[in-house]
Parts: structure tokens; C-alpha cells; sequence
């Protein structure tokens, strides 16, 4: 039985509920689902709480010492918060619920008679007094973000960004947006203004942080994982984005943690609920990833399992050789073991030539399969893309004999790559009216290879919203740049950045930031603006530290984990990551060392209750702790001096800078509250950008 009048539930009750046991949650959620059931039953124990300005707040007894906070009146429930008796009572005595006077939107304020102090940095008389940061900012103005009226004057004094961070803390999320964005030169988006006469729980700013529960199915979605909001909450961008219509293909971009997976499977799921006859590829470069997705897109639609017929979830790889064998045979793939050693056996036959196997292996990837070039003329022709050494026109024809060779020797043995394969796959799609799947939705695709994009690209065409791309320039790893204009996939006019960070504290955002550039540009012109990025709550500034031996680097990793123990952060919200393999046993050794269990991760990334992870810092994609330590970051480890020792074209050593910067950024970047960064003896280079 559902409840005729309208029941919502509130971000704030979410993030509270994570902060209990888990046996008091269980006691609060069967709480939630009795009141949404039926609330006039006798067993639900309501008490309103009088010592509030919002008369509207009553309180629920979950059991002897937990409450639930709902705010109720003659037309809806809403649940707010839950907590220990004495705190939730507190929590409610400070809030009150309200219309914006301009901008229409429901808010749960907090009162500022309620804060006893904001600490505003005192100057001393010596020194010039700073000026206001939004002296130059009207009343209506600064009411337009969402910001209360009561708090005006508190923004009007804030003069440096400490004062600044401690004040949003404060203030409802978009009026935090806002004011972060401003005091770093960027220019706030601002919703619509909702009339008097509209729900104000319908304007956008109110619905990243209301949702309307329909039955208990949903609200068992919502308590069911606290932690992702995302899948009842979102951003009024990220929204617009989900639910546009594109003519061609478009991507989403933004840094680590503002929300572009999340943006990718809310578009999938979209596409499917608004074309209920289509089929839907949701895809990204990794297998590894590919499950991340399925276990998300499993957590959006587990009420609707009619979509999850509609949504297919597959790595590139994996959709490419399904759709292979489906259309011609089962293909046998030659790893990259198999194709050196037959670079190896035909390069010593090949007389006059002074290429390195490394070379060539290096050539044939990311030239020769990568852009399946089949002849002499096609490989003397190309332009190189990015591989600054010019072949002479005799080298290119020694090296296309070895190629040729290769190819010779792979046909022989009946072997082919993936690059072959998505090629002949793109050539059979180019010429049917009806492609396996009407819309594709790519993650992570600043790591997509051309044969890659190729395929996707036969796949949609320029069909109106047929191709969908999340990715960050700054998180490339994997991939050699190359320009996707060249290959008919044109998203220019079509993309858009994020810029409020969800996962990562604004400390640790703005170090990590550094390890990057303010722009990042792709080889057909198209600039991602890092700047302007915010991150939506505070935390620890990051540690950077060099010790003086590996020794010393253990012990110290050890005693930052027996603190965060203390602090009652449990081992599996804890990641270590690594540059290699070779350093894995220092960060096993400080694991021990403090006493804790560990999982060593693999290409499952499967994160294990009661145990800390370990893994490289390319296993560190689409992962996320509230605490993470990067150890061993000493020179030669990063930046790799084993992959510098193996550069064979001038623009490799600049492409190897590059993806091992974004490396470390990567990992740096899992962090949600906490972040370690060690080395020993000599450190990185990259740590003297990393600190502040």
C-alpha cells in the first residue's frame, strides 16, 4: 500500500544514514519503509520537536536510541535526517525547511543564530586588511545563487578562501557551487526562477537534494547504498546532459570525480526508457571497467529489470569479438607476446635495416595496425600523427618490409588482432541499414584507440544522439593521442565540462590539479578548461613526504594507517597504489607492518571488506577510498625510466611525461578525505608540481 500524499526523502538523510552501524541502519531502513508503507500506524512513535523554529520537524523512534527527523505537514513526509537521539534533536533545532524568496526553491536551511562562530582569519594592524572577495557582487545578485538572506552578510565578509571553505559548510549546495566558482574567476550557472505558484521542490536546485519516493521499491533503492547518492540525486547539469537531445556525437569531459560515469549510465538508461524498442551499448576501452559499469547500471535499473534486456554492457574488446563471431567466426587473437616474436624472426631476415624490435613493435601498434594500413602506398603516405622522427622514404620501405612480413606470417597462422577485427566489423556495419545497436554510450574514452573509435563510428554514424562520450583528457593512460575528426566523429559544437567535484575534498583536488595544466587540448583543437572546478566539501590538506630510506617509508605509511584505524576509517576505505609490480612489496610491508589485511588488486578490482588494497596505479581507475597512500614515489619510478630507456621516437619521451603524470594524478585522485604521497631517498620530480 502507497502513501496518497507525497513522500520524499532528502540527501541529508542519506548521508546521515552511511554514518551508522550497520545494525542501526538496518533498524532505520525497516523504520523508513513502515512509515512510507503505512504512517498512521500505531507502532510508529511521532514526537514533534518543540525547540525549533520549523514547528513542521517531528522525530521517529527507530529504537532506544535512534531517531529519524522528518519534516511533515498536511500534504507530504520528508525524511531529513537520522541519528543518535541527542544529535538528531540538535541537527533539527539548527535547520529549518524553506522557499528561496528568489529563486523559488526548497532549501533546508541552517539558522545562523545556531553557528555559534564562523572564524573569520583576524589581520593585524601591520599588515593591509584583505578586501571581501564578493565586494563587487549585488545583494540580488548573490540571492540569485541561492545563497539565504540571512547569510548575505556572513558572504559579504568572507575575505580569503580559508574563511571561505569554513563558510560553505554552511550554506545549501548551490549556494556553496556558487560562491566557490566565483572566488575562482568562473561564472556560476544559474537555474530558472521557480513562481510562487510552481512546487518548489520541482525547481533544479531542489531536486539534487528532494527526491519523490513512489513506493517502497524506490525508497529500498535509495537506503540500499547511502554512499552513491548518485542514483537518486542528481546535478542540474549533469541532468541536462542525461536528457538532451544531440544531432551528432557529443561528449562530456571534467576532472576526476565530477561525475562523467555517472552522467554515461544515466544517459544509457535514458536512451532505453525513452526508446523502449532500441538497444543500448554501454561500453568504455577495459574489461575491467566494463564491470564497474554493470555493477552500477545493476544498481540504477534493479526496479525496472525491462531496461536491463534493452542495455548491453561489454568492454570494446569484448563487444568486438562477439559481434565477430556472430557475423563471420570465432577469431584467434595474437597477443602482444606472439607479435614481437614474430617481429623478431622476420626483422633477421630483412637485410640494411637498423631497427630495434622495440621499434618496430612500437611502429606496427600505433601506426600500422592502429590505422590498418594495408599497402606500401597507404603506409608511405600517412601522416605520422603525433611521431615526430620523419622516416626516410627508404627506411619506411625497409620497415614496411618487415610489416609485410608480419602480416604474412599472421595470415599464415591464422591469427589476427583486435584492430583487424573492429575494422572488418566497421566496413560489414557501413554497409547495413540495420547496426546491432542504436545508441553507444562510451566511458572513459580519452582511452579508446582508433580502431576503437572507427568502429563506433560505423556504428552510429552522425544519427542524432547515437554516440555518447565521458571522458577527461587528463586521465589518459593508455592511449596515444590522435584526432577523432579524422576518423568522421566530429563532437565539436557537442561538448560540455563538469565542474562540481563530488568524490575528492577540495584539498586534495587543488594539489592534485597541479599535476596537470589549466587546459588540456586534443589533437583536433577542442580545449577542456580545468579551471573553474570545485569540489563540494572540505577535508585534510594531503601529505607529501620524503623519507630518507624505504625503511623509513614503511614505518611511516604504517603509523599514517594505525591513525586512520584510531579515527575509526575502516581497512577497506583504504587504497595504496604503486607505480609497478617491482614496488608492491614496500606498501604489502607497511600493511603488515600496522598490522592489517590486505587484497592485492587484479584486473577484477574487487575490493574486500576488512582488507586494505593494494594495486598498481593503473588498476586505480574508476576506484575511489576515503583514504589513499601512493608509495614509492622515487625518481626512475615515476616518470618510468624503463620506459624512457625504450623511447624510439622523439615525441615518446613527451608521451610518456604526459601519461605518467596523469598516472599519479589518477591515483591521487581515488582519494575521497585522506591522501599520502611518499618516497625515499630521491623523490619524483612530479612531487615538486604536486606541493602546494
Amino acid at each position: 500500500m502507497g502513501y496518497p500524499m507525497e513522500f520524499r526523502i532528502a540527501d541529508t538523510f542519506t548521508d546521515s544514514l552511511g554514518k551508522l552501524s550497520n545494525v542501526e541502519q538496518t533498524a532505520a531502513k525497516t523504520t523508513a519503509f513502515d512509515l512510507q508503507t503505512d504512517p498512521s500506524n500505531p507502532g510508529l512513535q511521532f514526537h514533534r520537536i518543540d525547540k525549533t523554529k520549523d514547528k513542521n520537524f517531528w522525530s521517529i523512534r527507530v529504537n532506544k536510541d535512534i531517531r529519524i527527523i522528518v519534516h511533515k505537514d498536511d500534504s507530504s513526509f520528508l525524511l531529513c535526517y537520522v541519528d543518535h537521539h541527542d544529535k538528531a534533536y540538535d541537527w533539527a533545532a539548527k535547520r529549518k525547511l524553506e522557499v528561496h524568496p528568489q529563486t523559488g526553491a526548497a532549501q533546508l536551511v541552517e539558522i545562523r543564530e545556531t553557528v555559534k562562530e564562523i572564524v573569520v582569519p583576524k589581520y593585524v594592524e601591520v599588515e593591509q586588511p584583505k578586501r571581501p572577495l564578493f565586494e563587487s557582487r549585488t545583494d540580488d545578485e548573490l540571492l540569485g545563487y541561492g545563497i539565504p538572506k540571512e547569510w548575505l552578510d556572513d558572504v559579504r565578509n568572507v575575505r580569503d578562501e580559508d574563511a571561505l571553505l569554513k563558510l560553505v559548510d554552511h550554506l545549501p549546495a548551490e549556494a556553496s557551487d556558487a560562491l566557490l566558482i566565483l572566488a575562482d574567476g568562473g561564472t556560476p550557472s544559474v537555474s530558472e526562477t521557480v513562481f510562487e505558484a510552481t512546487d518548489p521542490f520541482a525547481h533544479p536546485d531542489a531536486m539534487r537534494r528532494f527526491r519523490v519516493m513512489n513506493n517502497v521499491e524506490e525508497l529500498k533503492l535509495a537506503l540500499e547504498y547511502p554512499w552513491d547518492k548518485w542514483a537518486i540525486f542528481l546535478h542540474p547539469v549533469q541532468q541536462e546532459l542525461v536528457e538532451k537531445n544531440y544531432s551528432g556525437p557529443a561528449r562530456v569531459s571534467g576532472s576526476a570525480g565530477t561525475g562523467k560515469t555517472i552522467v554515461a549510465i544515466h544517459r544509457a538508461v535514458h536512451l532505453a526508457r525513452s526508446n523502449p524498442d532500441s538497444r543500448v551499448l554501454l561500453t568504455t576501452f577495459s574489461n575491467t571497467l566494463a564491470n564497474a559499469l554493470k555493477k552500477k547500471l545493476r544498481l540504477l535499473i534493479s526496479s525496472e529489470p525491462r531496461l536491463a534486456e534493452q542495455i548491453d554492457v561489454h568492454s570494446m574488446t569484448s563487444i568486438g569479438r562477439r559481434l565477430y563471431e556472430l557475423k563471420f567466426s570465432k577469431p584467434k587473437i595474437a597477443s602482444r607476446d606472439e607479435i614481437r616474436e614474430i617481429l623478431s624472426e622476420v626483422s633477421a631476415t630483412v637485410e640494411d635495416h637498423k631497427f630495434t624490435v622495440q621499434f618496430l613493435l612500437s611502429e606496427w601498434e600505433q601506426v600500422v595496425d592502429a590505422w590498418q594500413l594495408n599497402t606500401w602506398v597507404e603506409y608511405r603516405d600517412v601522416a605520422r600523427l603525433g611521431r615526430k622522427t620523419r622516416l626516410p622514404e627508404k627506411q619506411r620501405q625497409l620497415a614496411w618490409s618487415v610489416f609485410e612480413l608480419l602480416r604474412d606470417q599472421m595470415a599464415e597462422r591464422s591469427l589476427m588482432t583486435d584492430a583487424a577485427l573492429l575494422a572488418a566489423l566497421a566496413e560489414s556495419l557501413s554497409a547495413r541499414n540495420n547496426p546491432p545497436f542504436d545508441y553507444a554510450v562510451v566511458d572513459e574514452a580519452q582511452d579508446i584507440n582508433p580502431s576503437q573509435l572507427r568502429f563506433l563510428a560505423a556504428l552510429g554514424g552522425d544519427r542524432p544522439n547515437s554516440l555518447f562520450f565521458a571522458g577527461d583528457l587528463g586521465q589518459r593512460i593508455f592511449q596515444q593521442a590522435f584526432s577523432w575528426l579524422s576518423l568522421g566523429v566530429d563532437i565539436r559544437g557537442r561538448s560540455r565540462s563538469l565542474k562540481i567535484n563530488y568524490r575528492t575534498s577540495h584539498q586534495i583536488r587543488a594539489q592534485a590539479d597541479r599535476l596537470l595544466g589549466p587546459e588540456v587540448s586534443d589533437v583536433d583543437g577542442i580545449t577542456e578548461d580545468r579551471r573553474g572546478t570545485v569540489s563540494i566539501f572540505n577535508g585534510p590538506s594531503p601529505e607529501i613526504i620524503d623519507f630518507d630510506s624505504i625503511e623509513d617509508e614503511i614505518g611511516g605509511v604504517a603509523t599514517w594507517l594505525g591513525d586512520l584505524k584510531k579515527s575509526g576509517i575502516q581497512p577497506h576505505e583504504i587504497g595504496i597504489f604503486v607505480r609497478s609490480e617491482n614496488e608492491q612489496p614496500r606498501a604489502t610491508a607497511a600493511v603488515e607492518r600496522a598490522g592489517v589485511m590486505f587484497k592485492i588488486l587484479d584486473e577484477n578490482v574487487e575490493t574486500t571488506f576488512g582488507h586494505i588494497s593494494i594495486g598498481t596505479m593503473h588498476l586505480a581507475k574508476g576506484l575511489e577510498f576515503r583514504a589513499v597512500a601512493v608509495m614509492a614515489c622515487d625518481d626512475e619510478i615515476i616518470p618510468s625510466q624503463a620506459r624512457i630507456e625504450q623511447v624510439v621516437d622523439d615525441a615518446d619521451l613527451e608521451e610518456i611525461y604526459n601519461t605518467e603524470r596523469h598516472l599519479l594524478y589518477v591515483a591521487c585522485t581515488r582519494a575521497r578525505d585522506h591522501l599520502l604521497v611518499t618516497a625515499a631517498e630521491n623523490p619524483s620530480e612530479f612531487l615538486d608540481d604536486l606541493r602546494l
